[in-house]
């Protein structure tokens, strides 16, 4: 097993008010709970979070507000690719000059088929806009993206710019291409979009995990990555296992909201940006279950 510090970062939820805008204080202190409740850190503004429907002032300003409330910017990951490269080099440089431990970028989506050397291009010119400070994680999420972050991709990336590269979210949901990023490139902090997956993630040397459903179980997640060693590792793994089997089964934005709304009994977490729409009816007997198999760990 690795020596690496293994650790859960939180896709924070974004909450918004009855006119759509962000409601930072629900949104702030959401965000306290989270890292109160076992996460190691959070990674706001990336899928869970509704980031490609925020525009570049509003992550802005919602970045600030965490961090003008006492969160320590070390404890930020915030997600900052776009599809162009002002935009991303606009959230890549706000992050870093606030001290945040880095950024989780998006390759450029929009554009399809494009090859590893365009796509190195891309976060070529960010890197070399925002200089030599900043620090990425890269972002593989290719059933939304359309565009891979490939391991030829990585070595490339590594090889130009081997102290900017500091990890990457692997949410593709194939754990083969996890592990394979871990075997290849032992040197960064390869984190597993699935708590399910936290025990093959530190036996290979991964760096721990980047949850949607962290949202809803950061104590049993958090119970999970310390017990590891400890006699109650198939329990503990079961719990996180059956929420996030949960979630895997519904729309999942909504869903995650829903299930916050219900934990924290406030309703206005729950409400989504178009063009999601708020969970139906027909998934309430599922949210209901996983909100109460995450509260058993809470109160254990």
């Amino acid at each position: 097993m690795s020596t690496r510090k293994i650790e859960l970062f939180v896709p924070a939820i974004t909450p918004f008010a009855a006119d759509l805008s962000i409601n930072t204080v629900r949104f702030v202190a959401n965000a306290k709970a989270l890292l109160a409740n076992g996460a190691h850190g959070l990674a706001p503004f990336g899928t869970t979070s509704e980031a490609n429907s925020l525009s570049v002032a509003e992550r802005m300003a919602a970045l600030e507000a965490l961090i003008d409330a006492g969160i320590d910017p070390a404890q930020l990951i915030p997600g900052t690719g776009c599809c162009n490269a002002a935009d991303t080099i606009a959230l890549s440089a706000h992050a870093t000059k606030l001290g945040c431990r880095g950024v989780l970028m998006l390759p450029p989506f929009y554009y399809k088929g494009v090859s590893d050397a365009g796509v190195f291009a891309a976060y070529a010119q960010v890197i070399d806009a925002v200089g030599a400070d900043l620090r990425v994680y890269l972002y593989h999420i290719p059933q939304m993206t359309g565009v891979p972050i490939t391991l030829p991709l990585i070595e490339m990336l590594l090889e130009a710019y081997p102290d900017v590269i500091a990890g990457l979210k692997d949410s593709s949901g194939s754990w083969e291409n996890t592990a394979s990023v871990i075997k290849a490139f032992p040197q960064i902090d390869t984190y597993s979009a699935s708590e399910s997956r936290i025990p093959d993630n530190v036996a290979a040397g991964g760096a721990g995990c980047i949850s949607a459903s962290s949202n809803v179980n950061p104590k049993g997640i958090r119970a999970l990555i310390d017990g590891l060693d400890g006699p109650d590792h198939a329990a503990l793994h079961d719990q996180v296992s059956a929420v996030r089997t949960i979630f895997e089964n519904v729309p999942l934005i909504p869903a995650i909201k829903a299930a916050v709304a219900a934990q924290l009994d406030d309703a206005e977490f729950a409400r989504v940006r178009p063009p999601f729409m708020a969970l139906g009816a027909e998934h309430s007997e599922a949210i209901a279950k996983a909100v109460r198999i995450a509260g058993e760990q809470a109160g254990a």
